[in-house]
């Protein structure tokens, strides 16, 4: 999915996703959200979040590094944190295109739920958030039994883990044992 810059709005680290998202709510943003996690900053780990917004209600959720949209894409954008954002103001036309993918469709409160946690986030969004887009089917998916489905996401951070305590071992002087 590939967005015009459009007009940056914010541009910062942040360690909560509510922050960007209550922002651009409250704005009223028309534009998109970019997210890059820790693990994309600091291991070199690949893709970027991508929410875009209409009227400050998510419409659309991406990640580049997977591949994958909708619902799907949220749990690939939900990992450890800090975050850096940048918040995008574009004209609605521009992001018609995508917004029109089913496929990249997310309920209007899911990003608040799935990545923020924030039920009050939630709540106010879909009081914002037009007739027409409350009927769209909630994902009804546990972020944490997502996460434990994800065989290929553990593995990585196990290795994460066995490599940091092998380095910490070292410098500490510690005999390896495998």
């Amino acid at each position: 999915m590939k967005l015009p810059r459009g007009e940056l709005l914010r541009k910062r680290v942040v360690t909560d996703l509510g922050t960007p998202l209550s922002t651009a709510l409250n704005d009223r943003v028309t534009g998109y959200l970019r997210l890059e996690s820790q693990e994309s900053l600091l291991l070199d780990a690949d893709g970027a979040g991508v929410i875009t917004f209409e009227d400050g209600v998510p419409v659309v959720a991406y990640h580049t590094g997977t591949d994958t949209g909708g619902a799907e894409a949220l749990p690939d954008i939900a990992v450890a944190g800090p975050f850096r954002i940048e918040l995008y103001r574009l004209e609605a036309s521009v992001l018609d295109p995508a917004h029109d993918a089913e496929e990249l469709r997310v309920a209007p409160a899911a990003p608040a739920e799935r990545l923020a946690g924030d039920s009050e986030l939630a709540a106010r969004t879909r009081t914002v958030a037009p007739e027409t887009r409350i009927g769209v089917e909630q994902d009804t998916t546990n972020p944490v039994e997502s996460f434990l489905e994800d065989e290929n996401t553990i593995e990585t951070i196990r290795e994460q883990a066995r490599e940091e305590a092998r380095t910490r071992a070292d410098e500490w002087g510690f005999e390896t044992v495998d």
